[in-house]
């Protein structure tokens, strides 16, 4: 069975490569775009919708010779290695050509595009971005370099024995795997090359503590606990290069204990206990800051712990591609080995960043969502301790009692509670969705279970928690204006115009202060237009009142 496409595939149509239709410099491209990340392989008589090649297609090797002939006159820096002719289950072949990650130098078309792969889709570089995209590729490649020339038997014996031990055990990793010899399974995760030689990964899981002291920039983590005058109270310092990764936040999770700390909240009749930060929402950000640190840069891994927030900070920025409105949906690995390893050995979500994990489990404990910063030389991610709305981890505890729902659902759901009541254009802001039409598959279960309702029409509409599910649960919660349903909004400014007339709409607002200004000033040109109200004075200084028959 094929993958889906990914950083490292993808799948070309025959009719693309050869024929009237075929369309070569877009293949070049493609090819540009692996040979600047990752490198990857392209699955040529492949469709796209399917995944298999047409029943009884077959490749004809001079062709073949031609188009691999012509991609290399159309780029340059790009190696194109190991073609090889499979034939599929319905008897169609394709053909399979693995792009290299270019080394040293940037990957371009013959006319001087330079392009990236992120995720499954080819980004231009612009200009304003080569510098980071020549620091990126040496991160890149920096896993499978054997700058210190050790064999195994310079290495930790305990560490092979006990990371050995871990794979064998997973159960993330295939039968396949578990079942080749040791060497054979240690060269599977690029901890040992074909000769032999430790590369830096396999310094990191299977070293002595003294090599890996000796890579160029090995992992180093500052805990810092802050008062509420931003003065240090505790310290802990990783500097020692005694652990590998997996003992290192196994050790760390042990001596971090401000971040097992939780707060009680009310839960109708009783007490609920809530972690100010989710175990996994930890462990995730913990792991991602080792997984996507840049390890051909000085600096340390700041945790740093105050009264009300965590910022996790780690050195190198986010990929390129990668920025802080889409990192819910890019998945781009800087170091794609070392992920692999801590995602079979079940350390961490391995799907990319993993703030998919992230976002649902504030969203499920009604806590704000990161507030993410990325720079040339550090990421630092912020994490609040409080519960932005009580009430709403009630609710959300009710749902999952009672309902199953994707991790989507769990995310969206958890902003419209916490919220209580958000436009769509709001909500796909949050949700990171570039269209309103993309959330459907975020909204559409909550409408169908009735969990959620809509308010408003097309660009005007507003998702809230439906009032009756909960009356049915008998949850004790506090009333709130910000839902009140249209008619009762306008009923509302209706009656603050009777009793203070004359009234600027900023007054309104304030004297409303719990229905969003949007929909104050949507409801009042609304009564402007029914002529229920009246305006006097110019656009900067007009004022509203109640119409007057006469």
């Amino acid at each position: 069975m094929m993958q889906h496409e990914d950083v490292n595939i993808e799948y070309k149509s025959l009719k693309k490569v050869i024929g009237k239709s075929a369309d070569l410099k877009s293949l070049a491209e493609t090819c540009v775009c692996f040979a600047n990340a990752q490198g990857g392989r392209i699955f040529i008589g492949v469709e796209d919708k399917t995944a298999k090649p047409e029943p009884n297609q077959k490749i004809k090797v001079d062709e073949m010779n031609q188009v691999l002939k012509r991609l290399r006159d159309l780029t340059d820096g790009v190696g194109i290695v190991n073609q090889e002719t499979v034939v599929s289950e319905n008897g169609g072949e394709y053909l399979i050509l693995k792009i290299l990650p270019t080394l040293k130098t940037i990957a371009t078309t013959s006319s001087g595009k330079v392009l990236i792969r992120i995720s499954d889709n080819c980004f231009p570089v612009s200009s304003d971005e080569l510098t980071h995209l020549a620091s990126e590729k040496n991160a890149f490649q920096w896993e499978l370099v054997t700058a210190q020339r050790l064999t195994l038997n310079d290495a930790d014996s305990n560490q092979i024995e006990s990371l050995l031990i871990d794979i064998k055990k997973s159960e993330k990793v295939s039968d396949f795997i578990k079942n080749k010899e040791d060497f054979e399974v240690l060269e599977h995760y690029q901890l040992i090359n074909p000769e032999g030689f430790l590369t830096n990964l396999g310094v990191l899981w299977l070293g002595k503590s003294s090599q890996r002291a000796r890579l160029s920039y090995p992992i180093s983590v500052q805990y810092i606990v802050y008062n509420k005058l931003d003065e240090k109270i505790r310290k802990e310092s990783w500097h020692f290069h005694q652990y590998s990764p997996k003992e290192l936040v196994l050790d760390i999770e042990k001596k971090a204990v401000e971040l097992t700390y939780s707060s009680e909240l009310p839960d109708g009749l009783f007490r609920k206990n809530v972690r100010q930060y989710p175990r996994e929402v930890i462990r995730e950000l913990l792991i991602n800051a080792i997984a996507h640190k840049k390890y051909t840069m000085s600096g340390d891994i700041f945790i740093e712990v105050y009264p009300d927030k965590l910022i996790i900070t780690n050195p190198g920025g986010l990929p390129l591609g990668v920025t802080p409105k889409n990192i819910l949906h890019e998945r781009h690995r800087r170091n794609p080995h070392l992920i692999t390893i801590l995602s079979d050995l079940g350390l961490m979500e391995g799907e990319g960043s993993g703030y998919d994990l992230v976002y649902e489990k504030l969203a499920r404990d009604a806590k704000p969502l990161p507030s993410i910063s990325s720079s040339y030389t550090n990421l630092s991610v912020t994490i609040s301790s409080n519960t932005i709305n009580p009430d709403a981890v009630s609710v959300l505890d009710f749902i999952d009692k009672h309902y199953t729902l994707t991790q989507k659902e769990y995310i969206a759901l958890g902003v419209i509670a916490t919220e209580k009541k958000i436009l769509s254009t709001q909500l796909a802001n949050k949700l990171q969705l570039a269209e309103e039409d993309k959330m459907r598959s975020w909204v559409n279960g909550l409408l169908d279970k009735k969990i959620i309702i809509t308010q408003g029409k097309r660009k005007g509409t507003s998702y809230l928690l439906n009032p009756e599910l909960f009356a049915q649960a008998k949850l004790d919660i506090t009333p709130s204006l910000k839902t009140l349903e249209p008619y009762k909004v306008e009923a509302l400014i209706i009656e603050d115009l009777k009793y203070n007339g004359l009234s600027r709409m900023v007054d309104i607002n304030s004297r409303l202060p719990e229905i969003d200004m949007k929909e104050v000033q949507k409801t009042v040109y609304k009564l402007v237009k029914d002529k229920t109200l009246e305006t006097k004075g110019s656009k900067k200084n007009r004022t509203y009142i109640l119409f007057k028959k006469k």
